[in-house]
């Protein structure tokens, strides 16, 4: 499958998928298009790629300087919600290895404000911040993001895009199924292509 390394916005008719703009996981489920003729827009498919993801949703800052074990990391990330979404919406037991992908990246944040110790101010008290584990603190972030959305009120609203060969995540909304109009448009065609081809 060819990868094509161009940002989303070439791309058009891709506006985000119902649900994205509340749910992060959803953006990063949906990080990964296929398209028509089988090829891919990878929006992590590198590093510079996947810092200017995490730094348009808040995640990083943009000169994070990302590495490929980082951006290794976000994609890894990326298929176990993937996988955690897909059975979700079809009902289907989910994989104990993408649960436990979840769960790790959770416990990657420190959650308790540690005792540190300055020279000149003496003892006190502070979380350490991001930058200091920008990767850490995306994937916990994302990865809970992800866990609330499973376990929330919009969880049975989750479901695939109605539309082959689109692979990305949805919430649904009144009867839409699709991701997009243009994947609304596609499914429509088919069907009526399907019907005449059917009728003698």
């Amino acid at each position: 499958m060819r990868n094509v390394e161009e940002p989303l916005i070439a791309q058009p008719g891709l506006p985000p998928a119902h649900g994205e703009a509340e749910h992060l996981a959803l953006a990063l489920a949906n990080s990964a298009i296929a398209l028509a003729g089988g090829h891919t827009v990878d929006l992590l498919g590198s590093p510079a790629q996947a810092n200017h993801w995490l730094a348009e949703r808040g995640l990083a800052p943009l000169d994070a300087g990302m590495r490929e074990m980082c951006a290794t990391q976000l994609r890894a990330l990326r298929e176990q919600i993937r996988s955690l979404f897909a059975s979700r919406a079809e009902g289907l037991p989910a994989l104990p290895a993408a649960i436990g992908a979840v769960n790790d990246a959770m416990t990657r944040l420190p959650t308790a404000a540690l005792l540190q110790w300055d020279e000149v101010t003496g003892p006190y008290r502070a979380t350490p911040h991001p930058t200091t584990a920008i990767v850490d603190h995306a994937l916990a972030v994302l990865a809970a993001d992800a866990a609330d959305l499973l376990t929330g009120p919009d969880a049975d609203r989750l479901t695939a895009c109605g539309s082959a060969p689109c692979n990305r995540f949805l919430l649904r909304h009144g009867r839409r199924h699709w991701c997009s109009t243009r994947c609304g448009d596609r499914a429509r065609a088919a069907r009526a292509y399907a019907r005449r081809t059917a009728s003698p």
